[in-house]
């Protein structure tokens, strides 16, 4: 079986889930699925989400406060993560502990954290009364779980993680 058969295309779940995804958040996933294939990787990370997110949702890189140059270094990190800065990750299962890891049978080719935030930014549409997640959801539900392999990107690159997540609840607030 190849990777590529064994990462879902757009849903992290299989039970449906994809119907409450923008279509930003559609081509986010698609990225990610991409990229994961191509790093060689059996499962979606939240590295992987991260790096779609900077790729394809335009909200997602304006909510960061250093602008282009903080766009760029993210971006440089993360390209360096599949060209070995990611070496340490590979082959092993993205948990931060966010949900439990039940032999991948919760989120088959998606790491526990990577399906953990997926399901944050559903639920965070959810209660902002959207239909469906977009870019900046999944980026808040990523920025709140602090033990991912993107919130380690994050802290990299010389996000202020307080911060980004300060503005994006307050902006989901009003």
């Amino acid at each position: 079986m190849s990777v590529h058969s064994r990462i879902p295309s757009t849903d992290p779940t299989g039970d449906g889930r994809q119907s409450r995804l923008s279509v930003e958040m559609a081509a986010v996933v698609a990225g990610a699925r991409r990229r994961a294939a191509r790093d060689g990787d059996a499962q979606i990370d939240t590295a992987h989400l991260l790096h779609a997110l900077l790729e394809s949702a335009p909200g997602a890189r304006d909510a960061f406060d250093g602008g282009p140059p903080q766009i760029a270094r993210l971006l440089g990190y993360l390209v360096q993560r599949t060209i070995g800065y990611g070496l340490r990750w590979y082959g092993s299962v993205e948990d931060s502990g966010a949900i439990p890891v039940l032999d991948g049978a919760a989120a088959p080719g998606w790491s526990p954290a990577a399906a953990a935030a997926m399901d944050g930014a559903i639920g965070r549409a959810h209660t902002r009364g959207a239909d469906a997640a977009t870019g900046v959801d999944l980026l808040a539900a990523l920025a709140h779980d602090r033990e991912c392999r993107a919130v380690e990107v994050l802290h990299r690159a010389g996000v202020d993680l307080d911060s980004l997540t300060k503005r994006l609840d307050d902006e989901a607030a009003h």
